[in-house]
């Protein structure tokens, strides 16, 4: 600013300045304006590398925020596929629930009727006899009472001769020979056998055992999905059974056989965390680290 004031003086003052003071000032002009330029460039470059830092910079943060939506965008796809799995394992199980409770409330009704005709008949026993006497030794009044006495003996006979017919030896017979069709590797036959005998003896500790028997026998002759269903009801009426954790182990084995992986590997994960240091648990263990070895890895 010095010189610029000191210049103009000298074009003002043109008369009083010499040529040697003219002469100084002028490369002193000059010298002002080379290095006016130099630092002109200076900027220049400072411009430049900054807006090339800031380039960079904006598009290092752009990439990392991409990077960023795109991982939570997988982790919520994700997380929708889990979610829509979890959905279709409760709604294939709440189907399957109502079929078996409707079957069951048939089965039920059914029940109640025959009992309901066993009371029927007892109550017209009952009056029989009680028309039969009128009065402690005397002999009834109403026509043909030692006949209807008679029958009505047989009849109280053959109602004791057949709750003879099922005692605990005969349901353990029916037991055994449905095993042992299921041993000889007759399955539909042993289904049959071990279905008949779970609808006659509901309350026998061996209705469980029979009721995982038949889904072995779906499963032996590789109709998974019955055998998914049978194994599910064995699960669900008799959640406390020595076989509830196998029947949950063959369960998911069979989920695996039909490709459904995904539920497969669920209801081991469930095995393994209910029932951790049994036996069927280990096996668990090994059929998931075989699913991880098959599964193809990620690169």
């Amino acid at each position: 600013m010095r010189r610029t004031a000191l210049f103009i003086i000298a074009l003002l003052l043109p008369a009083c300045v010499s040529t040697n003071d003219f002469d100084r000032l002028r490369s002193d002009v000059r010298e002002l304006q080379r290095s006016s330029s130099e630092t002109r460039k200076d900027v220049d470059t400072v411009k430049e590398k900054t807006t090339g830092v800031v380039k960079e910079d904006t598009l290092m943060s752009i990439r990392e925020s991409q990077t960023d939506i795109l991982a939570r965008v997988n982790e919520n796809s994700r997380g929708l596929q889990e979610l829509r799995g979890r959905f279709d394992e409760s709604r294939y199980f709440t189907e399957k629930t109502f079929k078996e409770t409707a079957s069951e409330r048939d089965l039920l009704k059914s029940q109640i009727a025959a009992l309901e005709a066993q009371v029927k008949s007892l109550k017209d026993r009952l009056a029989v006899l009680e028309g039969q006497t009128t009065s402690k030794g005397q002999p009834s009044e109403t026509p043909g009472a030692a006949e209807q006495a008679t029958e009505t003996a047989k009849v109280g006979a053959a109602s004791k001769d057949a709750r003879a017919e099922t005692p605990a030896d005969s349901m353990t017979a029916a037991y055994d020979t449905a095993y042992q069709l299921f041993k000889d590797k007759k399955y539909k036959e042993s289904r049959t056998k071990f279905e008949a005998f779970i609808k006659e003896y509901p309350k026998s500790d061996l209705a469980d055992n029979a009721q995982f028997w038949v889904a072995e026998s779906y499963y032996a002759d590789k109709d998974f999905e019955s055998a998914i269903l049978s194994y599910e009801t064995l699960l669900k009426k008799y959640p406390n059974s020595d076989k509830a954790s196998g029947g949950m182990l063959k369960q998911g084995f069979a989920f695996i056989e039909i490709g459904d992986l995904k539920t497969g590997r669920i209801i081991l994960h469930k095995l393994i965390e209910k029932y951790a240091g049994s036996k069927d648990a280990e096996l668990a263990k090994k059929k998931i680290a075989e699913l991880e070895k098959k599964s193809p890895k990620k690169k």
